[in-house]
């Protein structure tokens, strides 16, 4: 699957953490799959997935179970240290093996990559000469954009990411260092990187399930959003408060940005947010939900949660139903759940 400038889709597979709808994604087009971790990597691979990236900077004391996936699968990772980039050339020298790997760029998250304005092209050059190892391009995460608060400001920073990039990517020619790919990942971001020329792979993952975060930017509506958690009023205490069994356990205490509470509980109809409830505290086992004017809510009702950060909430699970309106047409097993090493 390509998009109208020719670039690749690349889902990142930590959302779901399931082979099977990553198949469900390859048959549909995309080239591959993303995985945040060695230990997912292994779950794909074992599970038929030949073609997997890791967009994470892996240390190199982790090379045989590298070269091990390489013997069966389509490997590569990213590079944004001398030190890791020389300790990965040693490792895959004295296994005489060639590993694919791309250069990390900070386009604005400050978390990890290289600075694009200072020692880029001296670093590109350095690992571009390194044995064992085969430079593919540059590829960067626009994570400042979970701060946006305007489709103009995501647009700016989609722009701005495919720019820095395709400036490092010239300079790098220039220098005597050609590159052939341009990987951008992130879903607030995908819908303007998509039409960014200078980009040649897109690799969104939170778009598999969209979430209350994603609705918040703009990124979807509540119609698009695939993930809620079904939870059970446990106790009402109050005419103002009830309490379901979604703590930080199965809701997880990220917040969304711009807004309030640890996602949202829906209508029954699951059309709409219920307003008048709002998700005001976690603990382990606990949500304390506020109640604005009254509820009919009593315990052992259950209700849908829409939560801030689907990601997280799919690695608190063992298993995720396929739900049409109230029936269960299927149960999928979240296989790489708790792979984090």
């Amino acid at each position: 699957m390509s998009n109208a400038g020719g670039a690749a889709l690349r889902p990142h597979a930590k959302t779901h953490k399931s082979p099977v709808v990553a198949r469900w994604q390859i048959d549909r087009g995309a080239i591959g799959i993303c995985c945040a971790k060695l230990g997912e990597a292994e779950v794909f691979v074992d599970a038929g997935i030949t073609d997997i990236r890791l967009p994470y900077p892996i240390n190199p004391v982790h090379a045989p179970r590298v070269i091990a996936l390489m013997k069966r699968a389509a490997i590569s990772i990213i590079v944004d240290h001398p030190a890791v980039a020389l300790g990965w050339s040693d490792a895959l020298r004295e296994a005489g093996c060639t590993l694919d790997v791309l250069v990390k760029v900070d386009v604005g998250f400050h978390r990890c990559g290289i600075d694009p304005d200072r020692g880029a092209i001296e670093f590109i050059q350095t690992v571009a000469g390194m044995k064992g190892l085969r430079l593919r391009g540059l590829l960067s995460h626009a994570g400042h954009a979970y701060r946006a608060s305007s489709a103009e400001e995501l647009r700016a920073i989609a722009d701005r990411e495919a720019e820095m990039l395709a400036g490092l990517k010239a300079r790098a020619a220039a220098s005597g260092v050609p590159l052939d790919e341009v990987s951008v990942g992130a879903t607030p971001t995908f819908r303007f990187s998509a039409t960014a020329p200078a980009v040649t792979e897109l690799r969104p993952g939170n778009y598999v399930y969209f979430d209350r975060t994603q609705v918040t930017l703009g990124s979807a509506s509540l119609d698009d959003c695939a993930l809620t958690v079904l939870a059970t009023v446990v106790s009402k205490p109050s005419a103002e408060r009830i309490i379901l069994d979604c703590g930080s356990k199965t809701l997880s205490s990220d917040l969304a940005p711009h807004v309030a509470g640890y996602g949202v509980v829906l209508t029954r109809d699951g059309s709409a947010i219920d307003d008048s409830l709002s998700i005001d505290r976690l603990s382990e086992e606990h949500a304390t939900v506020g109640v604005r004017g009254g509820t009919a809510l009593e315990p052992g009702d259950r209700v849908r949660v829409l939560p801030n950060h689907s990601c997280v909430v799919s690695n608190l699970v063992d298993d995720v139903q396929l739900v049409e309106g109230d029936r269960v047409v299927d149960t999928l097993r979240v296989a790489a759940r708790g792979k984090t090493q």
